[in-house]
């Protein structure tokens, strides 16, 4: 790992876009430790204070032409072993955090989190994303093509929250042995995505229109159910095929399963087509969780 050190020195992690380099002026550079970093969720080492921080994040939820009210700051730093990352993400409205879940690879449209997407490769392609929820749970997961990711990958990091009154910390340690990168490159892509549940407001360093996420990194996908529908559905390129089923009541738990958060849904049928328990579906899904945690 210490030949990778060399290029790290005068290294700047710019912003990953998918399908265009469209945000190379955001850059943040990142420096050696001087001495050690505790991963405990406090900003309290010197080389965080002398860490360049990104900020000024801007809203992608629910509206993208503005920035984000919830104010998120990150700073970055390495060592001979690991990527360090803190993530300072400030609260705007008062109440317990919204929670759902302390698994592992939670849902992310149901809980507060800070993520990190970074393009080691600098081919706007693969990647790795990593980060957690208010309550510390980590998320993890290998980008591919472009923005998707898949979480059956999980790897050993180190990651604490800390809760405050008007904030809440996630401090990370990623080793670099359990990242791949590609070698004489001299910057990766980078970009950090935050959910804040009680202002429902998704945010980015990096601009990321809902144009450009829906139309890039997920392709438009058609969902059909009634036998009279099935040729369509066997007629469409594999990568335009949402879900089939008999009936709507089937189709249902297709139909939450392959939806995330942010995605643009519209259902059509008949009145007899029985519609109304796909649109009770996605409303129960994504509704509002009804238990808040604090952590």
């Amino acid at each position: 790992m210490c030949k990778g050190i060399a290029f790290f020195c005068c290294f700047f992690l710019c912003v990953f876009a998918s399908a265009q380099k469209k945000n190379e002026r955001f850059e943040i550079s990142i420096k050696k430790t001087v001495s050690p970093i505790k991963i405990d969720g406090q900003m309290d080492e010197a080389d965080w204070f002398n860490a360049s921080p990104a900020k000024d994040f801007y809203m992608v939820l629910p509206m993208d032409t503005s920035m984000a009210n919830v104010r998120t700051e990150v700073r970055m730093a390495y060592d001979d072993k690991h990527l360090y990352l803190i993530a300072v993400c400030y609260t705007a409205l008062p109440g317990p955090y919204m929670v759902e879940s302390l698994r592992r690879d939670f849902a992310f449209g149901k809980n507060d989190n800070f993520l990190l997407f970074m393009d080691p490769f600098d081919d706007q392609t693969n990647g790795f994303s990593f980060g957690a929820n208010a309550a510390g749970a980590q998320w993890d997961g290998l980008m591919y093509e472009g923005g998707k990711v898949d979480l059956s990958w999980d790897n050993k990091w180190t990651s604490v929250v800390k809760n405050y009154d008007d904030k809440w910390v996630f401090e990370a340690a990623i080793p670099f042995k359990s990242i791949r990168f590609k070698k004489g490159i001299t910057r990766w892509g980078i970009n950090f995505s935050r959910l804040d549940l009680k202002t429902t407001e998704k945010s980015s360093w990096a601009p990321v229109p809902r144009r450009t996420t829906s139309q890039s990194m997920s392709p438009i996908k058609y969902a059909f159910c009634g036998e009279m529908m099935r040729g369509l559905y066997e007629a469409l390129p594999a990568k335009r095929r949402g879900a089939y089923a008999k009936t709507s009541e089937q189709l249902a738990p297709l139909l939450t399963k392959g939806v995330g958060a942010g995605d643009v849904v519209m259902i059509k049928g008949s009145f007899g087509s029985r519609m109304a328990p796909l649109v009770e579906a996605l409303q129960r899904h994504f509704q509002a969780p009804s238990k808040a945690a604090q952590a």
